[in-house]
């Protein structure tokens, strides 16, 4: 085959991946490599060609449609902390796992990078995650029963109470994400609501991994609802310009500290 052909089946096939994943919203690509009979080389040059001309955006496994890729509050722009904590907790996940996402807009971040996983089962409390899981995923996905905790203008939308807990505590999963309001060697796990302290206790007794979402200006800090000791985090996720000190108390706690 002669340079001039070739570079005609290469456009060909570039054109094809935008339009596919403009149609489906993601594209992994373990999909594409069988679909056009190409190595995954091959399809990783494909895709960063057409992130740099903006036809989509790479993520962990694949790629994703760019209007589907904006996220969901002007606070969590790409590349910023929120999108990077949201990447890093997601690669903790494979496909045909069960997850649980809390509530908070970190938990959103993580349901976009999960997009390219398949054969998911994504339990949740929150009502903005699993709308979001909802519209742009194929995963399986459960939702608790319970009281709605936020209203109007309150940024998370939780279900809380008795039913949450009831529902939970069946629950068998290979990991639980928890966004917190506050993660300290000494003080240990804590948030800013009562009742998402107790849905979060709940939690931590189901034997899966807890990975626990923490913005950089909370590491080292305490929230007002105490959930637990440090020592019932298996992973901590948090951005890169944590307080060193902090991070290092963290990591002797014996907990794994992921950097984003």
């Amino acid at each position: 085959m002669d340079h001039a052909a070739s570079s005609g089946l290469t456009a060909e096939r570039r054109a094809a991946i935008a339009r596919i994943v403009a149609q489906s919203g993601a594209i992994r690509v373990a999909d594409l490599v069988t679909q056009f009979n190409v190595n995954p080389a091959t399809i990783r040059r494909d895709m960063k060609v057409l992130a740099d001309q903006g036809a989509l955006r790479r993520v962990h496994g694949g790629a994703v449609a760019v209007e589907q890729a904006e996220p969901t509050s002007p606070d969590a722009l790409p590349g910023t902390h929120q999108a990077r904590i949201g990447r890093a907790a997601a690669e903790l996940v494979a496909d045909g796992e069960t997850v649980f996402l809390g509530t908070g807009q970190l938990q959103i971040e993580v349901a976009r990078f999960l997009v390219t996983r398949s054969r998911l089962t994504v339990v949740t409390n929150d009502l903005k995650v699993a709308h979001w899981v909802a519209a742009n995923t194929s995963h399986t996905l459960i939702v608790t029963g319970g009281q709605l905790e936020g209203r109007g203008h309150t940024p998370d939308m939780a279900l809380v109470g008795q039913p949450t807990r009831a529902a939970l505590s069946t629950l068998r999963a290979d990991h639980v994400i928890l966004e917190l309001g506050g993660v300290s060697a000494v003080e240990g796990l804590s948030c800013d609501s009562l009742p998402q302290a107790e849905i979060s206790q709940v939690l931590l007794e189901t034997g899966a991994q807890v990975v626990v979402l923490v913005s950089a200006e909370r590491v080292g800090r305490v929230a007002a609802a105490w959930i637990a000791p440090i020592s019932a985090a298996d992973v901590v996720v948090t951005a890169r310009d944590a307080p060193s000190s902090v991070l290092w108390d963290l990591s002797e706690s014996g907990v794994r500290v992921l950097l984003a």
